[in-house]
């Protein structure tokens, strides 16, 4: 009996029409300004939905393309050789290739660091003013 309740739930549910919204549009929605190198970057996808509603997108329902860069999933690697500006960033819907959105987006590019004080540094500097408060205390 518990076989045959299975079965028929399980039939029943492939054969009753599922009342799913269709993607009306895809949509690129950047968390950053400019790509990083050597570093995941998320590329997020939303779609709108017939009934208005929006919905996150993956690499299992965009296929990713881009002119640089290695993906993995909807995250974008950039070696730290690259010498671009800039990468264009393509994401189209599998099930409706139609359905299809391009983005530039710009590389960070890295500063020069800057040369901070080392702690003993610091530490010398600020003994070096308290002293210097001091003698200026004691001559008043």
């Amino acid at each position: 009996m518990k076989k045959l309740i299975f079965f028929s739930v399980l039939f029943s549910s492939k054969i009753l029409p599922v009342n799913a919204q269709a993607i009306d549009s895809i949509f690129i929605n950047l968390y950053y300004d400019s790509l990083k190198m050597n570093v995941h970057n998320y590329i997020n996808v939303d779609a709108k939905l017939s009934n208005g509603s929006y919905i996150p997108l993956s690499a299992k329902e965009v296929n990713f393309t881009s002119d640089y860069g290695k993906w993995e999933g909807n995250s974008l690697l950039v070696d730290s050789s690259c010498k671009r500006e800039f990468i264009q960033v393509h994401a189209q819907l599998k099930s409706n290739p139609q359905l299809k959105k391009s983005v530039i987006i710009y590389l960070k590019k890295v500063n020069e660091p800057v040369a901070l004080p080392t702690t003993e540094e610091l530490l010398e500097k600020w003994k070096r003013e308290a002293k210097d408060k001091k003698r200026n205390k004691s001559q008043r």
